[in-house]
């Protein structure tokens, strides 16, 4: 088997690429930073293609399908986030974000689940976030994107469903994780986050279980729990609470 994981320089795309290695399977490995790439590579003993790319643009991702197309196993994780008021960040990496969070999530998945619905076969994991669940002031353009990528992947569950495919596609949910993420979206967490080895792991068991929403610690369980029995109004107060405890660095 062969899987292909975008964003798998660093955090949960790096480790599900060990996860993966450990496991026997080939892979392909997507990022922006090579040496960073080379470095996962030497980490793993099962063969493993580099591709260097950029999938903010929907030309690369298409380019990407064309060089690696026969994969069994799809990872759509690379993403990334903005902390600040809208009015105040930044339009053009906003526009960025929507590229990579959900153009390429929407390009790659549609891509390579044609792919897998005429073999009837193959697995698909896209990862969004709690914050998928929520109102998101203080990061509205990343909660955004977070839900695109959960709902499209709950709706394509059902059409699977409907046409009695093998194929599985699942989401992962995870909260606060211990990653590049949150440096580079400007802020850090005060409580503590999980480990991204833990999330990783945690989340490639669910998927090759057919999972569909998965949801890594008790925790954040927790949370989606509240999601669903709390009004928006009272959850986009909570998570404005919540963000305004963040640090800029």
């Amino acid at each position: 088997m062969k899987a292909l994981i975008t964003g798998a320089s660093s955090g949960i795309g790096r480790d599900m690429a060990k996860v993966l290695g450990g496991k026997g399977l080939d892979l392909v490995i997507v990022g922006r930073n090579k040496e960073r790439l080379e470095e996962v590579k030497s980490q793993i003993n099962t063969n493993v293609e580099i591709i260097t790319m950029d999938l903010a643009s929907e030309e690369n991702c298409k380019e990407l399908y064309n060089q690696a197309k026969d994969v069994d196993i799809l990872i759509n994780n690379a993403g990334f986030g903005i902390f600040g008021k809208f009015t105040e960040t930044s339009l053009e990496t906003e526009l960025e974000m929507i590229k990579t969070n959900i153009i390429a999530v929407h390009t790659l998945t549609k891509l390579y689940l044609q792919d897998m619905v005429k073999k009837d076969k193959g697995y698909i994991l896209n990862v969004a976030s709690i914050a998928g669940f929520l109102p998101g002031p203080l990061m509205a353009t990343y909660y955004s994107t977070k839900a695109y990528v959960l709902r499209l992947t709950q709706g394509l569950q059902e059409e699977l469903k409907k046409q009695k495919s093998n194929v599985k596609i699942s989401v992962l949910c995870p909260g606060p994780t211990a990653t590049d993420f949150l440096s580079r979206a400007g802020v850090k967490f005060k409580t503590k986050s999980a480990s991204s080895e833990y999330v990783a792991k945690y989340g490639i068991e669910k998927m090759l279980k057919g999972k569909k929403v998965i949801i890594p610690t008790v925790k954040i369980k927790s949370a989606r729990v509240l999601c669903k029995i709390v009004p928006d109004t009272i959850l986009a107060k909570f998570a404005y609470s919540i963000q305004k405890k963040r640090d800029k660095k």
